[in-house]
Formats: structure tokens, C-alpha cells, sequence
């Protein structure tokens, strides 16, 4: 049984990194943060390859969920490539977005952490090249920060596999993901190990279909783009909503201290020598998190959850 609380406890300040737009479980964790009361969403930076295009994709989603103001800042920038989820923003112009648009989303991850009155928490979900560049810019963000993340994989790969393999958001920048595991602050990240077991089937899937909420429609207006034809049944794995509720909560994981290196080629090792990171490696109740992941996202959880023992 979940720890829930009738009275609404303190929001926790969070900057969402997100390379959305490739995968989609980027877009299933932004409309669950945005359906978290729990949290106090106060940037979204987009990470890796055609940032801008991802920044579109961000303010699409914020202006269908009534959410523009939460600003949004373009991250480092590798390519101009299309992206997965391109056709759904076509003809979106960022010209008449009505938020904040920050054309130097490194320097905004900077200046809202320093200037903030509060403790921060960074949920990455992709590529770890904007916090690295973060941390180079200004060390001392580590100070007043916490970073949570869905990156690695520690005895486990994909598909549940046997042998754990160089997890994407890893390998996509090496140096990066070195160094922010590497940096003073306290981290907690969902590896494959859980997070890669997370779908919704059947009568769970159907709920997030059936839900004629703006925002939800969007996500499987967008999901259905992702898929390309392929057969809509359930959902893709849902890697990123994992590390979206270890920003507030680890209720129903079971999180154990360990020492994690990132290798040169992108592997994500247990090596007691290492810093310590608190790492999600089992479930205590994946079905009860898939309940909880559709309540939240068709906006009937109508009550919010205490922060639990990760929260520091």
C-alpha cells in the first residue's frame, strides 16, 4: 500500500533534461510530470542532436496542457536532423509560442539552479551532454542539486535480457555521463534493470486511449506518428516515467546503495571503488506502479504522494 498523504506536502523544484522526440517515452513522462502535483516543474531543456526541433515538440505539449509557463531552453545542438516525432510538430512556428524560450538552455539550467530558493532536482532523460556542459560552466550547481536518472544498466539489458548492455543515454556521450556521475551531488537513477520492464496492455493501455483529456490525446496523437504504421496495441516500454517518479518518490521500488562506474565504452559497472549512487534494481510492485502510471496520466489520482526514503 502506498504512503499517500491527504494533506499536499511541499512541491519539489525540478528541471526536466529530455531528449524528446526519438524515443517516445520521453513524451509519456512530460504529461505524467505535468500530472503531478507533486512537482514544481521549472525548466525543460532539450538534449542531443536537433535540439531545436525537440524544443518545438516541448512547447507543443506545454501549450496543449495549458503549462507555458514552465520556460523552455535549447540544449547543445549536434545536428539538424528529423527527428521521429517531426510530422507532429510540421507545422507548429515557434514564433508564436507564448512562453519563455531560452536560446541557451546550458546557461538556463545554470542560472535557475543558482538562483533558486530551494534545493533543486534534475531529472535527465536522455543524453547527458547539457548537464556535463552544465557542470563545467558552474561546479558548484552540484552543491544544490539532486540529479535523478534513467541511464544505465547494471546486471540487466533490454527485453529483461540476462547480460546488461551499453544503455543508450549512456553511450550517446560517454565523457558526459562520466562526469556527471562522477560530480558531487547526491544521484539516483532507474536502470534498465526496472525501467526497461515498463508497459502498458490491455485495459490499462485502453484507459490511456479512451482518456479525452487534451494532453493525453496528444501523447497518443504523437505515439501513433512513433509507431509508423505498426500495430497500436499497447504502449512502447515506458523506460523514462520511472526516473519521472523517483523525482518525488521510490514507494515501490526497492533502491540499493551501490557504486556505479560508466566504462569508456558506454557500460554502466558496479565497482565498489566508485561513488556511490542509489540505483532502482528491482520492483517491490510493477503492477501497482502501472496502476499508478495510468492514474496520473488520465488525471485521476487525485491525491498526492509523500516523498519516500530517496528524497534527501
Amino acid at each position: 500500500m502506498m504512503n499517500i498523504s491527504e494533506s499536499r506536502p511541499e512541491r519539489i523544484p525540478v528541471i526536466l533534461d529530455t531528449d524528446i522526440g526519438t524515443d517516445i517515452d520521453d513524451t509519456w513522462a512530460l504529461a505524467m510530470m505535468l500530472q503531478s502535483p507533486e512537482l514544481d516543474i521549472r525548466l525543460i531543456t532539450t538534449a542531443s542532436d536537433n535540439t531545436p526541433e525537440r524544443a518545438k515538440i516541448v512547447a507543443k505539449m506545454l501549450e496543449i496542457a495549458g503549462r507555458t509557463d514552465i520556460p523552455i531552453g535549447i540544449g547543445l545542438q549536434d545536428n539538424g536532423d528529423a527527428l521521429q516525432q517531426s510530422p507532429w510538430v510540421k507545422d507548429y512556428d515557434m514564433l508564436n509560442y507564448p512562453g519563455t524560450l531560452h536560446q541557451d538552455g546550458v546557461e538556463s539550467i545554470v542560472n535557475t539552479i543558482m538562483s533558486a530558493d530551494k534545493p533543486m532536482t534534475i531529472v535527465s532523460i536522455g543524453p547527458l551532454t547539457n548537464i556535463a556542459a552544465a557542470l563545467s560552466l558552474e561546479p558548484r550547481i552540484a552543491e544544490h542539486t539532486r540529479f535523478v536518472g534513467m541511464h544505465g544498466a547494471i546486471y540487466r539489458g533490454y527485453d529483461n535480457a540476462e547480460t546488461a548492455v551499453a544503455e543508450y543515454n549512456v553511450v550517446r556521450d560517454v565523457p558526459a555521463a562520466q562526469k556527471v556521475f562522477a560530480a558531487d551531488w547526491d544521484i539516483t537513477i532507474t536502470p534498465i534493470d526496472t525501467c526497461g520492464l515498463i508497459c502498458l496492455e490491455g485495459e490499462k493501455y485502453r484507459a490511456i486511449c479512451d482518456c479525452d483529456t487534451p494532453l493525453i490525446k496528444a501523447v497518443i496523437e504523437s505515439y501513433r506518428i512513433w509507431l509508423d504504421g505498426k500495430p497500436d496495441e499497447r504502449s512502447s516500454i515506458l523506460f523514462d516515467t520511472v526516473a519521472a517518479y523517483l523525482a518525488f518518490t521510490d514507494e515501490l521500488l526497492v533502491m540499493n546503495r551501490e557504486g556505479v562506474r560508466i566504462t569508456d565504452d558506454g557500460y554502466t559497472v558496479p565497482d565498489d571503488n566508485a561513488k556511490q549512487v542509489n540505483c532502482a534494481l528491482k520492483w517491490k510492485d510493477l503492477p501497482a506502479f502501472e496502476d499508478f502510471l495510468v492514474q496520473r496520466l488520465v488525471g485521476c489520482q487525485a491525491h498526492v504522494i509523500e516523498p519516500a526514503g530517496c528524497l534527501r
